[in-house]
């Protein structure tokens, strides 16, 4: 059984920073493309970030380019997302996503596996 699951979520005053963690288990994804989304109250779900399996490219959508980094640690079949410079309009679930390709993809529907979701609340 594949499994995603988030964590580092959490509250953080404007400013601050928080490193979300996602530990996959029942496949090595070494050969998959790892992604960050994001879905605020209200709001359809976004691409956030995105590398591709042996970690070598990275893509970033432009509201979080400079503050947030996306990075994995093979042997730890682990993915991150580190946030620094947090604004209020990051709040929102953020889940991580896997696809069997070599390339990003921005569309959720591109992805098939996700996780559960963690919280990123940022207050002003």
């Amino acid at each position: 059984q594949v499994q995603l699951v988030e964590s580092g979520g959490g509250l953080v005053q404007a400013g601050g920073s928080l490193r979300l963690s996602c530990a996959a288990s029942g496949r090595t994804f070494s050969n998959y493309v790892m992604a960050w989304f994001r879905q605020a109250p209200g709001k359809e779900r976004e691409f956030v970030a995105g590398i591709t399996g042996n970690g070598g490219s990275t893509y970033l959508t432009d509201s979080v380019k400079g503050r947030f980094t996306i990075s994995r640690d093979k042997d730890k079949n682990t993915v991150y997302l580190q946030m620094n410079s947090l604004k209020p309009e990051d709040t929102a679930v953020y889940y991580c996503a896997g696809r069997a390709s070599y390339f990003i993809k921005r569309s959720w529907p591109e992805y098939n596996y996700w996780g559960q979701g963690t919280q990123v609340t940022v207050s002003s």
